[in-house]
């Protein structure tokens, strides 16, 4: 079972599953369902379970009028999406917790967000919201149950978009493309990098599109370098910045103030994946080698702390924790946070101003009224890097590798001393889309930082997903599993993301069975999501409690399942021949163009998607035994040269050559020795014979 549902199985509320047993139940009773959604390691769910989940008589109350169903929204992506959409469109916000009250026909009737014990931040308190619903529903349930299937019905006229060729006439994808990147900088906060005011967001998918944005032909060098450096900036920040677990590494899901100072901390794999990600294309892009560690912070930390014993990677941890053993309430950050006594006792009195200093801790703490409003961090410090090396070396003396070994140390006596204290839960259930991305990330640093360690943990990732979530027989991917045991069928997201992954293990391996799972997982995607007109459903269609099927017109904390597939079929096409990727990829960015065309910021990995289907294919194959096919791909991989595509040829026998008249006349070239050729569509330059001849090459290539 759900860790999340299990939090709340000794809950006084008689909570039931979302399930036929609910629904069934609604309708004997004719009672309103309260459906309340969350996941295990978020902070203001934890909230408002003390407040009012475990209160005696909220639970009276909502037991009285309601039949209650909790819902994992990691699990139910589905669910989650479908009541949001309602919660947004009708009081203008959306979070977690989600609460919504449904008729026993499952349409919305009201709904929000958190709920506080009584009235409070401008909200009215939880049990005067249930006494004016349960009275509602007792005084007119036929009216509105009217009203809901109204909203339900226009909720459905503008869920799913689609396809018009006239998105594509209207305007260039290059036009679009500076107008996201002019939108994104308006917003860029220069200061302090990201993008907008508090509260603040990683927001992986804009970071990477500014860098693709600078990549593209046609683009001034000024707006290139000026793209490069709002993404540069914005992911020096957050690893600078509380954000950024300074000790242990690994990203907290979000800041509350601009600083990227005081986060909210839970820690989220999908945030660990896209950041990865997003750091090694800043390290192509930049050549600064600060991206490179920030990178490695974050992979040591997943690979330490959220491997799973039957393979694969946990969901997250969570935002709170107890301060000590033996405490019996938990606070939001106490495994993260120091007071300046607890530095000197663990480091000295010299040592502790030494790494307090350069952490910006201060004898009362260091979280401001600004960042901190209600005072939940007095007298502590949230640890953000406020002296760089060159400081260090001004205030304190010595040399580098001095400074390095000190810091070191200090950081190595403050981990041992942190892990005595009582970690903070983990959601420890395996998440096939979310692994796809930390599998992506891995495949991408192994490459990049060539890292060996980090392919085989990207493949061992895939293999679990390979033998564990997919059925071949039927086509289906599992969305998760949890001690050895697994759960439904995987949604559109997890088929895209592990099909990307299963690409990237193909180039980072040249094992083409990775590349023909690739297909597959597109195939069974294709058969199960495929929307009219283009793009994709996010759930299939084969459960009759989905009311409203949806397709995902945003990029925002996870990239959108049609994006991923849009990417995803452009690599397919271009790296198997007689595969209608391209074709199909047209087709999917198609459904998306109107929506792009009105606010391009909303959908910026589609719109990356967008440009290189525009652009010549270029294909970079590489010839010869796997020794020599890893020599010539460090300097591919040390290029930033997105949309590119890399082949890797063994020899004649290769099984991508079956079928492509293209790769075996590669292959069957008359000179046999190790080589790499730069194509762009099927036209091939003279095979490079050295990897510094191939780098000429690809600095021609990458900047046509």
């Amino acid at each position: 079972m759900s860790p999340y549902l299990l939090q709340h199985a000794a809950n006084p509320v008689d909570w039931y599953p979302w399930g036929e047993e609910a629904f069934a139940e609604a309708r004997r009773s004719n009672r309103l369902i309260f459906l309340s959604v969350g996941y295990s390691t978020c902070h203001w769910c934890h909230v408002m379970e003390r407040e009012s989940f475990e209160n005696e008589e909220t639970a009276r109350l909502l037991n009285r009028h309601f039949v209650n169903i909790k819902v994992d929204r990691e699990e139910r992506p589905d669910v989650d999406r479908m009541y949001m959409l309602f919660v947004q469109a009708t009081t203008g916000a959306g979070g977690w917790p989600m609460s919504v009250w449904l008729t026993p026909e499952l349409e919305p009737v009201v709904g929000g967000t958190y709920f506080p014990p009584s009235g409070a931040y401008g909200r009215p308190g939880f049990p005067e919201v249930i006494d004016r619903i349960a009275g509602a529903w007792a005084e007119d349930p036929e009216g509105l149950r009217a009203r809901a299937r109204e909203m339900l019905e226009a909720l459905a006229a503008h869920a799913s978009p689609e396809r018009t060729e006239e998105g594509f006439a209207q305007v260039a994808a290059s036009d679009l493309a500076r107008r996201c990147y002019l939108q994104l900088r308006r917003s860029f906060d220069g200061e302090f990098g990201g993008f907008g005011d508090a509260p603040k967001f990683p927001r992986p998918a804009a970071v990477r599109f500014l860098l693709r944005y600078a990549a593209l032909p046609g683009v001034s060098p000024s707006d290139a370098a000026e793209a490069v450096r709002l993404a540069d900036i914005t992911l020096r920040r957050m690893a600078l910045g509380g954000m950024n677990d300074q000790l242990g590494g690994g990203f907290h899901r979000y800041s509350v103030d601009r600083f990227w100072h005081v986060p909210h901390f839970e820690k989220m794999l999908y945030d660990q994946a896209q950041l990865v990600s997003a750091h090694i294309e800043a390290l192509q892009a930049t050549g600064d080698r600060f991206h490179a560690q920030a990178a490695r912070g974050t992979i040591e930390y997943v690979l330490g702390e959220l491997r799973d014993a039957g393979g694969g990677f946990h969901a997250a941890e969570d935002a709170d924790s107890l301060a000590e053993a033996g405490a019996t309430e938990k606070r939001e950050g106490a495994f993260y946070v120091w007071t300046l006594s607890e530095l000197e006792a663990v480091l000295g009195p010299e040592d502790a101003g030494f790494f307090g200093a350069i952490f910006g801790c201060e004898p009362n703490g260091n979280a401001h009224p600004g960042s901190d409003p209600h005072g939940e961090f007095d007298g502590r410090n949230i640890l953000i890097r406020r002296l760089d090396d060159a400081e260090i070396i001004r205030r304190f003396g010595g040399t580098p590798a001095t400074a390095t070994e000190r810091l070191g140390r200090c950081r190595a006596l403050l981990i041992a001393e942190r892990s005595k204290r009582p970690r903070p839960h983990r959601d420890d259930k395996v998440l096939s889309g979310w692994n796809g991305l930390m599998a992506s990330a891995l495949a991408q640093a192994g490459m990049v930082l060539d890292e060996p360690r980090y392919t085989e943990a990207a493949l061992g990732v895939l293999t679990v997903l390979r033998e564990r979530f997919w059925d071949a027989s039927r086509g289906v991917l599992l969305r998760s599993r949890r001690a050895g045991v697994s759960g439904g069928a995987g949604f559109a997201e997890d088929y895209a993301c592990v099909g990307a992954a299963a690409l990237d293990a193909y180039e980072a391996t040249g094992d083409a069975a990775w590349l023909f799972w690739a297909e597959e997982l597109q195939t069974a995607l294709d058969a199960r999501f495929v929307a009219p007109g283009g793009g994709y459903f996010g759930a299939p269609g084969d459960d009759p409690s989905i009311k409203l099927r949806l397709i995902e017109d945003h990029d925002g904390a996870e990239p959108a399942a049609s994006s991923v597939a849009a990417a995803n079929l452009l690599r397919l096409g271009r790296l198997r021949e007689g595969f209608p990727g391209e074709a199909r990829a047209g087709t999917v960015i198609g459904a998306f163009a109107p929506a792009m065309e009105r606010v391009p910021v909303a959908m910026p990995a589609m719109l990356s998607a967008w440009c290189e289907w525009q652009r010549p294919a270029v294909r970079i194959v590489l010839r010869g035994s796997a020794v020599e096919r890893r020599a010539f791909a460090r300097p591919v991989h040390a290029r930033w040269m997105p949309g590119r595509t890399l082949l890797h040829l063994s020899g004649p026998a290769d099984p991508i050559c079956s079928g492509s008249p293209f790769l075996e006349s590669l292959a069957n070239a008359a000179d046999t020795g190790a080589c790499a050729f730069v194509c762009e569509g099927f036209t091939c330059r003279l095979p490079a014979r050295t990897p510094e001849t191939l780098a000429a090459q690809l600095d021609v290539a990458k900047d046509r």
